[in-house]
C-alpha cells in the first residue's frame, strides 16, 4: 500500500502523491460487493444521436413544458406550483429527477451520489429562502435575519485535514508551516476577503451568489480573462501548501484544476459566499444523509403529479412566436410523442440541449468536468490520529476530495457502521480521454482505487469496508475556464424570450445547487408573463 507521501513530495507536488489516479495501479486484492452506476449514457447517447421514432397521433396540449427533471427543472417547477400554476408537465430522461443531486440508501443509511450540502445563502438569494422557508429549514427571523433548523445545519467537526500524518481540525494545514507559507496565506485570505467585500461602479458586489447579481464592473469582469494559476503567480502566491489547498478547492467546487479555470472563478470561490443568517451561522453548511438529495426530494413531491420519468426529450422547436413542439421517447411505452406548448424552458445542460433545440442554441466553447463518487459502507467509523472524525475528511496526500460521512447528522459520534462518501474529479486528464475511460473501467477496478485511497488516509479501517457502491457522472459540472463570462452560447441563452427559455447552471458558469435553484425560478416567472399569469417575483 502507498505510504501517506512525505512533506517534501506534498510540498513539491502540492499533493501529488496521489497523482494519476485513472491509472493507479493498487495494492488491494479483496473483491467487494457494490454496483457500478451513472448517469444512463445510453439514453443520452440515443439523443445524441436522435435515434428515436417519429411521434405519432396528435400532439398533448399545455401551456408549459420543462424538459430536464435537475436542480433547475424541479426548481422552475416548484416556482410554478408556487404561482398556483398547473398546466405544465416535466420531462425527465432518467427514472428519477434530482439530477447531480440524486441519493441512494442502503440499510445503514441514505447517501448522496453527488452534491452533498448547501452553505447558509447570501442575502441575494431571496427565491431560494423563500423555499427553504417553506420546507421548515427557516424557521424564524431574529434582528431581520434569518434562523435556520439547527439540526439541519452541520454538526461539530465540520471538516479535518490529514497533514504529516495527523488529522487537524479545518481544511489547511495549521502546523509544520515555514513563515513565507504563513505570510503568502494570511496575505491571500486578505485579499480574499477585501474581494468579498467590494462592491463595483454599478453598486453591485464584485461577487454573488446567485451570479446574475454579481457586478459588471470591468475591474472584476477582467479576471475572466487569465486562468487561476496565472493570476496566482503574478500576485506572488508560489507557496506549496496554498497552492494545493487552492488546487483542492477548484476540483471540489469546479472539477478542474487551477491552470485551467478563469481567476474569476477561482476568486468567486472565495469572494462569492456571504451566508446571512442570525445566531452567526452565516459560514454555515445545511446538509443530510442524501445530502442535496433532500433538497430536490422534496421539489420532486411537491410536484410529482406533473413529472413524466423516462421520458427523452431528442427535439423541441418554436413554432411561432406564441408556442413550441416537444417531442420526447417514453422508453416505458416504448413509443414517442409530442407535446404543443405555449412555453418550453430546456432545463438541461448546453451540450444537451444544443442537440435537442439546434435552431435556439448557439455555439460556444462550454466543457464538463468528470467525476467518480463512491459510497463505501464500513462497519465502524473511521478514527486517526489527531482530531476526531468530521464531516468532511481530507488528505493532503491524496489526489480524491476525501469523504464525508453520510451519519454525520444523526450520529457523529460513538460507533459504526455508517456510509463514507468518496469524491474524486478527473480533473488531471482531459475530460474526453476521462470520459472514454469512465465507460470502460471495471467496477472491481475502481473498487481497488477507492479502497487504496481510503485505507491510504484511515489504515484503521481495514478490514472494516463491507460493499463500495461506484456512481460515475461523465458531464458532472461545467468547467468555468477563461472566457466563460462572455461565451456565445451561455449569453445567448440568458438572453432567450418566450416561448423558448433555458434554465441551467451552465447560464452561470457555476454548478452550484443556488445557481441552478434560481436559473428555473428566473425561467419560470418569464414563461409566467408570457402566459400573463399574474405573480409576485421572488427574485
Amino acid at each position: 500500500m502507498t505510504a501517506e507521501p512525505t512533506r517534501r513530495e506534498v510540498l513539491k507536488g502540492a499533493a501529488a502523491a496521489g497523482a494519476g489516479a485513472l491509472t493507479l495501479p493498487g495494492c488491494t486484492s479483496q473483491s467487494f460487493p457494490g454496483t457500478l452506476g451513472g448517469a444512463d449514457w445510453q439514453r443520452g447517447h440515443r439523443v445524441r444521436d436522435r435515434a428515436f421514432p417519429a411521434p405519432q397521433g396528435q400532439a398533448e396540449d399545455t401551456a408549459i413544458v420543462i424538459a430536464g427533471g435537475g436542480a433547475a427543472g424541479l426548481s422552475a417547477a416548484w416556482r410554478l406550483k408556487e404561482a398556483g400554476f398547473e398546466d405544465f408537465v416535466l420531462l425527465e430522461l432518467e427514472d428519477t429527477v434530482g439530477g447531480n443531486a440524486r441519493s441512494g440508501r442502503n440499510a445503514v443509511s441514505a447517501y448522496p451520489l453527488g452534491a452533498h450540502y448547501l452553505p447558509v445563502p447570501n442575502r441575494e438569494a431571496r427565491a431560494l429562502r423563500h423555499m427553504l422557508k417553506g420546507f421548515g429549514m427557516i424557521i424564524g427571523e431574529e434582528q431581520g435575519a434569518p434562523v435556520y433548523d439547527p439540526y439541519q445545519l452541520c454538526a461539530d467537526l465540520e471538516e479535518r485535514v490529514l497533514w504529516r500524518g495527523s488529522w487537524q481540525e479545518g481544511l489547511y494545514p495549521a502546523s509544520g508551516l515555514h513563515a513565507d507559507d504563513v505570510a503568502q496565506r494570511d496575505r491571500f485570505f486578505r485579499e480574499m476577503a477585501e474581494y468579498r467585500a467590494a462592491v463595483g461602479a454599478d453598486g453591485k458586489p464584485a461577487f454573488a451568489i446567485p451570479r446574475a447579481g454579481s457586478s459588471t464592473d470591468p475591474r472584476f469582469i477582467m479576471l475572466d480573462g487569465m486562468t487561476f494559476a496565472h493570476w496566482l503567480d503574478g500576485r506572488g502566491f508560489t507557496s506549496p501548501v496554498l497552492r494545493a489547498h487552492l488546487r483542492y478547492c477548484c476540483r471540489d467546487d469546479y472539477g478542474t484544476e487551477p491552470e485551467h479555470i478563469s481567476a474569476w472563478a477561482g476568486v468567486h470561490y472565495f469572494a462569492g459566499r456571504r451566508g446571512w443568517a442570525a445566531r452567526g451561522d452565516g459560514d454555515r453548511e445545511l446538509t443530510w444523509p442524501e445530502g442535496n438529495g433532500r433538497l430536490v426530494g422534496l421539489m420532486g413531491k411537491i410536484v410529482a403529479p406533473h413529472v413524466r420519468a423516462r421520458h427523452s426529450v431528442f427535439a423541441a422547436a418554436r413554432e411561432g412566436d406564441e408556442g413550441a413542439l416537444v417531442s420526447a421517447f417514453d422508453h416505458a411505452a416504448g413509443a414517442s410523442r409530442k407535446w404543443r406548448a405555449r412555453s418550453v424552458i430546456m432545463a438541461m445542460p448546453h451540450f444537451v440541449a444544443a442537440r435537442v433545440a439546434p435552431a435556439e442554441t448557439v455555439k460556444g466553447a462550454l466543457r464538463y468536468a468528470p467525476w467518480v463518487v463512491a459510497n463505501v459502507t464500513v462497519n465502524r467509523l473511521p478514527r486517526g490520529r489527531g482530531s476526531s472524525l468530521a464531516w468532511d475528511n481530507v488528505s493532503t496526500g491524496s489526489d480524491s476530495l476525501g469523504y464525508v460521512v453520510a451519519t454525520h447528522q444523526s450520529a457523529s459520534a460513538g460507533e459504526g457502521p455508517t456510509v463514507l462518501t468518496w469524491y474524486m474529479a478527473l480533473s488531471r486528464e482531459d475530460p474526453a480521454a476521462a470520459r472514454k475511460l469512465m465507460a470502460t473501467r471495471l467496477l472491481a477496478e475502481w473498487q481497488r482505487i477507492v479502497a487504496d485511497d481510503l485505507l491510504t488516509m484511515n489504515p484503521d479501517l481495514a478490514g472494516a469496508i463491507e460493499r463500495i457502491d461506484v456512481w460515475r457522472w461523465g458531464h458532472a459540472m461545467v468547467r468555468p475556464v477563461p472566457g466563460f463570462l462572455s461565451d456565445p452560447a451561455r449569453l445567448a441563452a440568458i438572453a432567450a424570450k418566450p416561448p423558448m427559455l433555458f434554465a441551467h447552471s451552465d447560464l452561470s458558469g457555476l454548478s452550484l445547487f443556488e445557481e441552478a435553484h434560481y436559473r428555473g425560478v428566473a425561467a419560470a416567472e418569464s414563461a409566467l408573463a408570457h402566459l400573463g399569469h399574474r405573480y409576485e417575483s421572488l427574485l
